[in-house]
This record gives C-alpha cells, sequence and structure tokens, in this order.
C-alpha cells in the first residue's frame, strides 16, 4: 500500500446531503409500494408443531403416574405399625410413591409423535 493512502474512504456528512437533494424531494419522501403481481407471498408449509403440547399417550402416563403416586400413599396408610413405622410406611410406599413420580417424568418427556 502506498505511504499516505488509506483504504477508508471520507463519508460525507449530513448537511452535505441534504444540500445535494432538491427542495420538493426533501420536504416529501417517496414511498414505492410493488404492484399486487409483484408481491411475494411466502407458501411455505406451517408449522408441524402441534397445538398441544402432550399426546394421548402423554395423558395415559401422566394419569397411570398420578394412579401409582396416590397407591403409594394409600399403602403408607396400611401400616398397622405405630406412627407408620413398620415396613409399608418405611419401605414399600415411598418407593412406590418415587416410582409414580418416575412416571410422571418420562410422561412429561415423552415426544408426542412417537
Amino acid at each position: 500500500m502506498a505511504k499516505g493512502k488509506s483504504l477508508m474512504t471520507p463519508v460525507p456528512s449530513r448537511t452535505d446531503k441534504t444540500a445535494a437533494r432538491p427542495a420538493s424531494a426533501a420536504a416529501s419522501p417517496v414511498v414505492e409500494v410493488a404492484p399486487a403481481e409483484e408481491r411475494v407471498v411466502s407458501t411455505t408449509p406451517k408449522s408441524t408443531v402441534s397445538a398441544m403440547p402432550f399426546g394421548a399417550a402423554n395423558y395415559r402416563l401422566m394419569a397411570i403416574g398420578l394412579a401409582v403416586i396416590l397407591a403409594g400413599f394409600f399403602i403408607m396408610t396400611l401400616d398397622k405399625e405405630e406412627f407408620g413405622f413398620g415396613f409399608l410406611g418405611l419401605t414399600l410406599g415411598p418407593l412406590v410413591v418415587l416410582s409414580g413420580f418416575i412416571v410422571e417424568f418420562f410422561a412429561i418427556l415423552k415426544n408426542p409423535k412417537a
């Protein structure tokens, strides 16, 4: 590159741009609208995402998970030990409730299309 030359070109100031226009053009800007025949209409297909976030299988799994959770709480009430400190209240019931929550987790994450 030659000494003293710049790659940058000077940008005219705003006053230079308005001075170059005729007076009638500065007063009313012109807006051009394409005729209806030339307008491009998007013909892309609509999104394949359904309006409902869950499908029938998701709701079925959610109902099963809720039933398992309720069954786990019912199992905990069946314990005959004092304050529920027996096997049903401390072990089996909570495991059934936990498995119900795992079913709910999969019901939420299951792809409704598959």
